[in-house]
């Protein structure tokens, strides 16, 4: 990775960081919400939770080639304290589950299919929210008569999508989201909590509710008990979707954020301080200011830190 593509990184990061907190004034993710606190059984028992599919294990440092070849940015950067002791990755498997998935900064279009007969006035609803996205970001979703970039499926097995540029990797007759029993009847609140969601994970962003700091918070044998309640799901499932953190070093990301259209409605009763993980609705404002800046806009310069300089006899002392 090039010096350039590192400090673009770099200052993704800090520039997510920055809108997240003028966005919430400054505070923790994790205060006591207000109005619109799920209940103690969120996700309600009759509604399906996103469960995301991974590539198989053959694919993932394809995957992960392909991902860097569309976004530089995505291979997987080491801390300078490991390149200063000679810290090297070989294994291809590691640093393919540390590459990033997003689409690059460049605006790009993707077609959208259906693998079943499927009315024109649900197409159309369909992406119309798909785009609720380019509010401030360049990826454009588009319907194409042929197959499409992104295929969607109604059929049995939930609500998923593959995450962002995997989507290249699935074979054509299949779908890489799942929206079941969608139709003109679904409620529009459900449009936009799953349509979304889902799209948001076509974009290359992973479950918010996975992240280290909102993990923490989750007590696991509660969760097992609440999952396979809820949703029947095994300890397995609980693990692999609720349990199982991801690597920051792997993501681009703000701070967590509770109420992203990425999290997950979670009860107080499965959480160690009993306070619920309240999850998103809809797209937030922290959702839509990360977009605009890893999807600017055309017109919409990333500008890069500019390093300073004066003479080595100004350099402040330092004393620890």
């Amino acid at each position: 990775m090039s010096e350039n593509e590192y400090r673009l990184r770099e200052a993704l990061a800090r520039i997510a960081e920055a809108a997240t907190e003028a966005i919430h004034g400054g505070g923790s993710s994790e205060e006591e919400p207000g109005n619109g606190e799920p209940s103690d059984e969120a996700p309600a028992q009759d509604k399906l939770v996103c469960t995301p599919k991974a590539l198989p294990k053959r694919l993932l440092v394809k995957a992960a080639e392909t991902a860097v070849h569309i976004n530089p940015v995505n291979a997987p950067q080491f801390s300078p304290a490991a390149a200063a002791v000679g810290f090297q990755v070989t294994e291809p498997l590691f640093i393919a589950v540390m590459t990033s998935k997003y689409w690059g900064p460049t605006p790009r279009r993707l077609t959208v299919s259906y693998l079943e007969r499927t009315p024109a006035n649900l197409r159309a609803r369909i992406v119309s929210h798909m785009n609720a996205w380019t509010r401030t970001g360049c990826i454009s979703l588009v319907e194409t008569s042929g197959t499409g970039d992104v295929r969607i499926s109604f059929g049995p097995g939930g609500y998923y999508s593959y995450l962002g540029t995997d989507i290249l990797h699935i074979p054509k007759n299949r779908q890489t989201m799942n929206l079941q029993e969608f139709t003109m009847n679904t409620p529009e609140s459900e449009y936009k909590r799953v349509v979304r969601h889902e799209t948001g994970h076509t974009l290359g962003f992973p479950h918010e509710h996975m992240r280290k700091t909102l993990v923490a918070r989750i007590d696991p044998q509660k969760a097992y008990e609440y999952f396979l309640r809820t949703q029947g799901w095994d300890k397995a499932t609980v693990d692999a979707q609720v349990l199982t953190a991801l690597g920051e070093q792997s993501l681009m990301g703000t701070p967590a954020d509770q109420t992203s259209i990425m999290c997950y409605q979670l009860p107080g009763s499965i959480t160690r301080d009993g306070k619920p993980i309240v999850g998103g609705l809809d797209i937030d404002p922290t959702d839509y200011a990360f977009a605009g800046k890893i999807y600017p806009k055309p017109g919409h310069v990333m500008v890069l830190e500019q390093e300073e300089e004066w003479s080595e006899a100004e350099d402040a002392p330092v004393s620890v």
